[in-house]
């Protein structure tokens, strides 16, 4: 009798310790980390959410301003997300990090990427990236000559049979 009620009482104590020990905060819990390596860290949920499909983060590595005028931002695409078709005014340079992404160009084949390509895209020509159906994807993305313009046109989403 007197073990049974000693085991009471430690599953009761260990069972309050674990209610009142200290939660996450929201925030914590609103951004999933990516199960990738990186290099640079993931950034948050990215302002320009609204150009893409499914969820990315965004870490702006180095703004634009007038004296580098190059613009690097780290993306980091969770499996299956993907901008929508667009340009760049003063073109665009990816350095692919890590996981299994997807390139294409209007009017041509899709290319798998892979950490360690780098897809040179020239001003004005209208394209779309992003992950993997099942891959997590980071890429770092370089907007070339932004001094010049340094416009993004963004247009219509990728739909699911173009991304297939």
């Amino acid at each position: 009798m007197k073990h049974t009620k000693w085991l009471i009482f430690c599953a009761v104590a260990i069972l309050l310790a674990g209610a009142m020990s200290p939660k996450p905060h929201p925030k914590e819990n609103s951004m999933q980390k990516a199960p990738i390596d990186t290099v640079f860290a993931q950034g948050e949920p990215n302002p320009y959410g609204k150009f893409f499909t499914g969820q990315t983060y965004l870490n702006m590595l180095s703004p634009k301003d007038d004296v580098f005028n190059a613009p690097i931002g780290n993306v980091t695409f969770e499996p299956g997300a993907r901008t929508n078709w667009h340009k760049h005014d003063g073109g665009q340079i990816l350095l692919v990090l890590n996981g299994e992404g997807r390139y294409q160009e209007k009017d041509k084949e899709i290319q798998i990427l892979h950490k360690g390509d780098i897809v040179r895209i020239a001003p004005g020509v209208i394209h779309w990236h992003g992950a993997a159906p099942k891959s997590w994807f980071v890429h770092l993305s370089l907007e070339t000559n932004a001094h010049q313009n340094g416009k993004t046109d963004w247009l219509d989403p990728v739909t699911d049979e173009q991304y297939q």
